[in-house]
């Protein structure tokens, strides 16, 4: 997952760098291209099976709200500074709690509603809105963070009936075609240099997929999940190398807070995934009554 988050914040850094010169979507349909290299890999091993899914709207939704998220990111990087946008999209983790607990019934308790909302208020120091000191395009972050969450949310829903490599599969698809319908309006021949970049960008995308899956194949999500907060790390070291920019005092105090927080609900969740585990083992164990 920690290698994933360097490939990842690679990604970003690359597909900010392109922006200058290429349209945002564009660069989102090339880096959908390199997901759907993983998918092709998927389907050389698995074949026509890797798309069977008990839910074909929802994976189609959740690849729909994939590529909306990776293109709003995209979009925002063309004026947002990168660490600045790695942190406002770490407001996910905090919509996924609330919507969770709305949409899929998820107990949250008082602590967790607590983090959830010093998470919304470090994003609003971040952010500063009114005060004209980001650009107006970070609220397309904010956007992209929440279609990134309802992404996640329908992955729940459906992790329990589908693989995780059919998800990939219909998130390729999905991304590709829709992206694809609006090329033809922004399409730019690259140069042979832009070239190698968007090659590099959709290669990355595809291994980066991979390392994720992987980890979470060989644990559970709420133990690699802390290591997506790297990417901050990662992403105001490439906006320094690259860009020369670096977040000033309060983008720093403002993403403490949201890392902080959401370390601290991640830990209840796991507390709680630990606690459950616990007592199911218990329950079995127990000599069963005549």
């Amino acid at each position: 997952m920690g290698l994933a988050m360097v490939m990842f914040s690679a990604v970003d850094t690359t597909a900010k760098f392109l922006t200058e010169e290429l349209h945002p979507i564009q660069i989102a349909w090339t880096r959908q291209l390199g997901l759907l290299a993983g998918a092709a890999m998927f389907f050389a091993i698995q074949g026509t099976a890797l798309f069977r899914t008990s839910h074909l709207t929802l994976q189609v939704t959740r690849g729909l709200l994939a590529v909306c998220s990776a293109t709003l990111f995209i979009f925002a990087l063309r004026n947002v500074a990168l660490a600045d946008a790695v942190a406002i999209s770490f407001l996910a983790p905090f919509i996924v709690t609330v919507m969770g607990a709305l949409v899929l019934g998820e107990p949250v308790g008082m602590r967790r509603w607590i983090a959830v909302t010093l998470g919304f208020i470090g994003s609003l120091i971040v952010i500063r809105p009114g005060l004209g000191v980001m650009h107006p395009t970070a609220g397309l972050v904010v956007i992209a963070a929440f279609c990134f969450a309802c992404r996640q949310i329908i992955s729940r829903a459906i992790a329990d009936t589908d693989k995780t490599s059919t998800t990939v599969a219909y998130t390729a698809v999905s991304g590709v075609l829709a992206v694809g319908v609006f090329l033809p309006w922004v399409w730019v021949t690259p140069t042979g240099n832009q070239i190698m970049l968007l090659a590099m960008l959709a290669s990355l995308s595809c291994l980066a997929e991979i390392c994720v899956i992987k980890a979470l194949e060989m644990t559970q999500a709420v133990i690699v999940a802390p290591m997506q907060y790297t990417l901050i790390i990662w992403g105001t070291f490439a906006g320094w190398m690259v860009f020369g920019q670096l977040p000033d005092l309060w983008t720093w105090l403002g993403t403490a807070l949201i890392v902080a927080t959401g370390l601290y609900t991640l830990r209840r969740e796991y507390m709680v995934s630990r606690a459950h585990r616990l007592k199911m083992r218990h329950s079995d164990s127990a000599p069963k009554s005549v």
